[in-house]
């Protein structure tokens, strides 16, 4: 077949920018590995990804796309440039038997109506992606965590109700035979003045950006040294690739320096060239453990799995998928923003030189195979075809529409309701009782009490279910 795909991001020869990118690559190889031709076509990004270029002979990455870098907003650009990336589109798409949309992005359904077309969705945040989930007139939709379904279903599904029969959950697959046990090596060569003999080590493998958990990281790292005594310890914190820096990050990274300083952690933060992806394994296999403690709403997220599937335990705070992916015995899991609790937990893995549980690796193996992955992400493309439009349906929401608890809301150890998309909590009596009362199922509030629960629903604490939207 001959396969059209469409990445928003830009994709460059050596490196790999994101865990979206990654498994891009993966799926895209195993098409091609089936003898199908692949045409990926992606934003440019001079001097890094300019020109055409293989992934395999079967694979041409096309970097023709001139939406704005870096990101956010890739479409506050000049209009010609969308217009010219319809047309481009189109010109390929009218020679293509089947079209992918990885992490959507392109928001022009009438490109697609009459190329079966399928569309993943990787984030929740992103407002192009946003923008094509509710523009969605695919006919698959693939989804990457049961969170994320329940985000959409909840969502774009209230308008939808068809999007439900169109959409396939399909987790994120490792590869196991590269992300095991691994000597640091190949991660020591890019880092210098840190030794796994003498320092404890904390990865922080992310962007250094806000959402991700810097800042957490950094008081996480002031605690596991003057409180626990751990005067060895060595952060590893990648540098962002210079050219996608915008000034708002640059300003923060500002911040960043200046907050470790003011810690009197200079010594303690080591900040280091970003890694390839063949160095992945080794690096965390350096660690002691992994931080994951950021507001960031993951569909998937892999480097908590990908560390410990190298040995390394890791720390997740409870937002998103997190909450749902592994069993709370198999993953450390604090609350957003608790910080004591994360370097409690980590002075205790680092002195008691804790490592990945058989009992962890065998659920990882079981459930995050890259091969199921590769395959059910093939089976959906190759069998992709044209379906009607899905038809937009409106109903009022009255004083007797039930209402459910949004699925990016939950109770946290404190008693307190945390939203994942404000990254704040609420201990307010009134709707701490109503969620109480809605438990695992649905209410509805009444005359009586119409305008507190409206205002819950404007805020997003509560979703009115719909037909094809409750899960």
């Amino acid at each position: 077949m001959r396969i059209t795909v469409f990445s928003m991001t830009p994709l460059i020869v050596d490196r790999v920018m994101g865990g979206a990118q990654k498994q891009l690559y993966v799926i895209v190889m195993h098409l091609a590995e089936r003898g199908h031709q692949v045409t990926v076509l992606c934003t440019r990004r001079p001097p890094d990804s300019a020109a055409p270029f293989q992934w395999h002979p079967n694979v041409t990455v096309r970097p023709i796309f001139r939406f704005k870098q870096p990101y956010p907003e890739p479409y506050a650009t000049p209009i010609f440039n969308i217009a010219n990336a319809i047309q481009d589109l189109g010109e390929h798409l009218s020679q293509a038997d089947v079209f992918y949309s990885h992490d959507g992005g392109f928001i022009f359904p009438y490109t697609y109506k009459t190329t079966p077309t399928v569309t993943s969705l990787r984030s929740i945040l992103f407002s192009e992606t946003l923008q094509s989930a509710f523009l969605f007139q695919g006919d698959d939709l693939i989804l990457i965590s049961k969170y994320q379904r329940d985000v959409i279903f909840n969502t774009v599904g209230r308008f939808f109700p068809a999007l439900r029969e169109r959409t396939h959950v399909i987790y994120n697959g490792l590869d196991f035979e590269t992300f095991k046990p691994t000597p640091p090596d190949g991660a020591l060569a890019n880092i210098d003045g840190v030794n796994p003999a003498e320092h404890a080590i904390v990865l922080y493998p992310h962007r250094p950006e806000r959402e991700k958990g810097i800042l957490e990281t950094i008081e996480v790292a002031q605690r596991l040294v003057n409180e626990h005594a751990i005067s060895n310890l060595r952060v590893l914190v990648p540098r962002w690739i210079e050219s996608a820096l915008s000034p708002d990050d640059k300003a923060f990274y500002d911040e960043v320096t200046r907050r470790i300083r003011d810690y009197g952690l200079s010594e303690n933060f080591v900040f280091h060239p970003w890694m390839s992806q063949s160095q992945m394994p080794a690096y965390y296999s350096l660690g002691a453990v992994t931080l994951a403690v950021g507001s960031y709403v993951e569909t998937f997220g892999n480097v908590p799995y990908e560390s410990l599937a190298c040995g390394t335990p890791a720390i997740v705070a409870r937002v998103g998928p997190a909450r749902e992916l592994l069993p709370d015995a198999m993953l450390h899991k604090v609350d957003f923003g608790d910080v004591a609790a994360a370097a409690r937990i980590a002075a205790d893995i680092i002195k008691g030189s804790e490592r990945t549980s058989a009992e962890t690796l065998t659920y990882l193996k079981a459930h995050f195979q890259r091969n199921d992955m590769v395959a059910a992400y093939a089976d959906v493309i190759l069998n992709a075809t044209k379906r009607p439009p899905m038809p937009y349906q409106y109903s009022p929401i009255t004083p007797q529409t039930c209402f459910q608890v949004a699925p990016w809301v939950y109770l946290n150890s404190e008693g307190k309701l945390y939203h994942d998309l404000h990254a704040a909590t609420s201990d307010e009596e009134t709707l701490l009782a109503a969620i109480d009362d809605i438990g695992d199922d649905s209410a509805a509030p009444g005359d009586d009490n119409w305008q507190q629960w409206q205002a819950w629903y404007r805020d997003g604490w509560i979703v009115p279910i719909r037909e094809g939207n409750n899960t």
